[in-house]
């Protein structure tokens, strides 16, 4: 196992931070601190062969580059206070309305601009011989982008020699608030082109229906007999222009809350890479990147439409306005506790 610590400069008074973290079969992660952000996942095809498998920068003083903070891509950052939607930027909290940026139409995505993704995260690497890693800490003011409480966040990255990569979350308020958070990378198993030929396996027979502004109504249906049946293996491309903006859905996953479960599964025939995608979380976040503009590239792969798919655990959209869906609430004296597993392969 090896972890390297590299200092690239300064934004102001804020050190920019990268970690690479390397296991013994050659696998790396490469994190930074700003936003506490995946920049690149190496790993192995049929043949040994390395090659990035994330979409993101070389570069890391890029996510903060104004023009692709407007961009609203995420790519790889942990998101919070509150990963995808509320409705109307609203939610109450023992009959107080709370009032957020409305940044996505007419609804509040992500926590909101200028959140966790574009802070400046406190870090510490380790390592020992079974693992490596780094743990980012962040504290969140109360009523930062409108949200109540001072929010102490921990998200600890591992990599261990089974090539996982493991995040695990917690945090801590000392007032009421609500909380969702996820990492937002985006994967092309094939490190190139489109992943329309990636097959993907769910473990997840239900779904929250929503309407045209990614809002669920409230109901939990079944997947059967929608494009959103990845209970038997799809290729990608197969059925995602049935939906104009292709795949963004909430999926709820099979099992037990709270127990580390498969959600699912992904792989590239080509290359032979594969990847399992376990998470404690309800549900997940599938999302194409149909947004994704061109406007960016690395290693020949451009970003545009298609280039990357998400699989985001999460509790489901606009929670806290819909009392029949796992709670997002957090009260004082209560740990939030989340952990995802992202673990590559070879398919058989």
């Amino acid at each position: 196992m090896k972890l390297t610590k590299q200092s690239m400069g300064f934004i102001g008074d804020n050190e920019v931070l990268t970690y690479e973290l390397q296991n013994d079969g050659g696998m790396i992660v490469k994190i930074t601190n700003i936003g506490a952000t995946i920049m690149s996942i190496y790993a192995a095809d049929k043949n040994g062969k390395f090659e990035d498998v994330v979409l993101g920068f070389d570069d890391p003083k890029k996510y903060l580059d104004e023009t692709y903070l407007n961009d609203s891509f995420f790519l790889g950052a942990t998101i919070g206070r509150f990963a995808n939607r509320i409705k109307d930027g609203k939610f109450t909290i023992d009959s107080k309305v709370y009032d957020l940026e409305i940044n996505n139409g007419p609804n509040h995505l992500h926590g909101g601009t200028g959140s966790y993704h574009t802070k400046f995260w406190a870090s510490e690497g380790f390592e020992s011989d079974s693992r490596v890693g780094v743990k980012m800490s962040y504290v969140s003011p109360h009523m930062e982008n409108g949200y109540p409480g001072e929010l102490t966040v921990n998200v600890v990255f591992t990599l261990t020699n089974n090539n996982e990569l493991q995040i695990n979350y917690q945090a801590k308020t000392d007032k009421k608030t609500v909380l969702n958070l996820t990492n937002h990378s985006y994967f092309n198993l094939a490190a190139k082109g489109n992943i329309f030929d990636t097959f993907v396996l769910m473990q997840a027979d239900k779904y929250t229906p929503k309407d045209e502004t990614n809002i669920p109504y409230g109901d939990i249906e079944s997947v059967k007999g929608t494009a959103l049946d990845f209970t038997i293996e799809h290729k990608i491309g197969e059925r995602v222009h049935m939906y104009e903006d292709g795949y963004d859905h909430n999926l709820v996953i099979n099992g037990v809350q709270g127990e580390l479960r498969l959600a699912a599964e992904a792989w590239d025939v080509e290359s032979g890479r594969k990847m399992e995608f376990y998470t404690t979380e309800p549900g997940f976040q599938f999302y194409t990147g149909h947004y994704l503009n061109g406007n960016y590239e690395r290693n020949g792969l451009t970003f545009s439409s298609y280039a990357g798919f998400c699989f985001e655990a999460q509790h489901y959209p606009d929670s806290p306005n819909h009392a029949s869906f796992p709670t997002t609430l957090l009260k004082p004296g209560e740990t939030y506790s989340q952990t995802t597993v992202y673990k590559f392969g070879i398919k058989e």
